[in-house]
């Protein structure tokens, strides 16, 4: 046997020894990745899972000479999962109404002013009640009051859609009358 037919063995056995190690490093990686991806799917699930909410009213209200609307809304925390203050920014609030305008859908984004200094097309927390076990977090079997302000007014007699979603995803929904 000669060096060359030594020196293409030796090659082909190093060739197919590498090969074979990135074959299985890159399947141990994949696997590793995957199941730290169906762990934080699972997490994630058993959040949603485990969260509920319910809008149980909705009222209307017009302010500045009939430009604006009001909107109140009162859901429970019909779950078994809180929503601390810093994540409310997460909640998203989406609304559909008409106007004099035309029809808006719309995503209302979360501000940290009070009631009284809304700006507009723009939702605060009003409070929450009974607030005794975290102080300012949506926890279980309490109520919290959403305040929506949009522009432009919404129309007398006319039936809007509301719907509120969680930083996790659960949603619920409300029909309403101005």
């Amino acid at each position: 046997m000669g060096f060359g037919t030594v020196f293409a063995s030796i090659a082909f056995i190093l060739i197919i020894g590498l090969s074979s190690y990135l074959l299985v490093t890159g399947t141990l990686f994949t696997m590793d990745t995957m199941a730290h991806s169906f762990r934080e799917l699972s997490v994630m699930q058993n959040s949603r899972m485990r969260t509920g909410i319910a809008i149980v009213n909705i009222s209307v209200t017009d302010i500045g000479n009939y430009s604006r609307s009001m909107i109140d809304v009162r859901m429970n925390n019909t779950g078994a999962t809180s929503v601390f203050t810093p994540d409310f920014k997460f909640i998203d609030v989406f609304i559909y109404y008409e106007s004099v305008n035309g029809t808006f859908y719309r995503w209302i984004p979360y501000s940290t002013n009070n009631s009284t200094e809304l700006g507009d097309n723009e939702w605060t927390v009003l409070g929450i009640t009974p607030d005794k076990i975290n102080p300012r977090a949506f926890d279980p079997d309490e109520q919290m009051g959403l305040r929506i302000r949009v522009y432009p007014a919404m129309d007398e007699n006319s039936t809007g859609w509301l719907k509120v979603v969680m930083p996790n995803g659960v949603s619920d929904t409300g029909y309403f009358t101005h």
